[in-house]
């Protein structure tokens, strides 16, 4: 009697991408992962006539990267956020900012604030709203062209992040406006931002990163360079100065910014880790981030030499946005 074999275990019902992991896939992997179709044919990815732009575009900037990997759906974000999770956490955070808002005008802030600060106020942090809709743009050409629906997906929470930090500023700016009428809020921020020394080094490095056309050198200046020095120039370093003079306000929205900033940073770690898993791509990086870091530098420079001790503002932001890319390994 010949021995009696062993079932095969039969495929699990689900995602053909999803079932060799013999498990019920997470709300993540199945609403996240193996998504974007103009992948499956480099040559024609969207299924179109290959001259057309469209086609030449993504071939060259997104197949024809540099930045390489054998699978770059195998990237996962370490938050596993889907656009469920990221409304339930931000409708938190912004009922948060919400109930700032609230609670300090109830309290009179803005009319407690002195002359001299209100009048930084609008030369160094109103106009920032030109700064962060570019950033938004940023991340949405990520969001567009990257080469996996995971990175997509983190691209385009990032993106709704930095609109709620552009509503955020202009909210402010109508307050302000409001109270301090004789100023100029909401009247003369494009003009600071595009004529105020303190500016013009983030207007360059913005401007510029915005004309970065491959994938991966689009979220290198982004992500890895551009985003750290706005972050602790002005989320840090205008923030801590707010505090300083009063600002509560200014102070706790901006500590509410970095966490948005702290997840975005993750993504990004985790993304550049994975790309160090193929040989060649450090030198790129590198590369990449040589070619930005000196506008970002200069960024910092003008824009915290605006600030009070701006010397030292000058360096701890410069400090703190290259340990971002070290502890990347960068």
């Amino acid at each position: 009697m010949s021995e009696q074999q062993p079932e095969a275990l039969k495929p699990l019902k689900t995602w053909s991408h999803l079932a060799g992991n013999r498990r019920r896939p997470s709300e993540y992997e199945v609403v996240s992962t193996n998504l974007h179709y103009f992948t499956d044919n480099p040559e024609r990815p969207w299924e179109l006539d290959s001259n057309l732009p469209m086609q030449t575009w993504y071939k060259k900037y997104c197949f024809d990267s540099p930045l390489k990997h054998d699978d770059w759906n195998a990237f996962r974000d370490p938050d596993q956020l889907v656009y469920r999770t990221y409304n339930l956490l931000q409708d938190g955070q912004e009922s948060y900012v919400q109930g700032l808002f609230d609670q300090l005008n109830d309290r009179g802030h803005d009319q407690m604030l002195t002359r001299e600060w209100v009048e930084t106020l609008a030369r160094v942090y109103t106009p920032a709203r030109y700064l962060f809709h570019a950033l938004q743009m940023g991340s949405v050409y990520i969001h567009q062209i990257a080469p996996a629906s995971t990175i997509t997906n983190c691209a385009t929470y990032e993106t709704a992040d930095h609109l709620r930090w552009l509503t955020h500023t202009a909210y402010r700016t109508r307050e302000l406006a409001n109270c301090y009428p004789d100023v100029g809020f909401g009247e003369r921020e494009r003009d600071v931002w595009e004529n105020d020394p303190a500016w013009q080094g983030f207007r360059e490095l913005i401007e510029k990163a915005l004309t970065a056309w491959d994938w991966g050198e689009a979220f290198t200046v982004i992500n890895l360079v551009t985003k750290p020095a706005v972050e602790e120039a002005l989320l840090q370093q205008l923030g801590s100065f707010a505090q300083s003079e009063g600002d509560t306000l200014l102070g706790l929205l901006a500590q509410a910014q970095k966490r948005d900033a702290e997840r975005h940073r993750r993504w990004s770690s985790a993304l550049v880790k994975m790309a160090l898993e193929k040989e060649g791509n450090r030198e790129v990086l590198q590369k990449w981030v040589a070619k930005w870091e000196p506008l970002a530098d200069k960024a910092i420079e003008a824009y915290c030499s605006a600030l009070p001790d701006g010397e030292r503002a000058v360096v701890e932001a410069k400090s703190a946005s290259r340990y971002v890319r070290q502890m990347m390994g960068l």
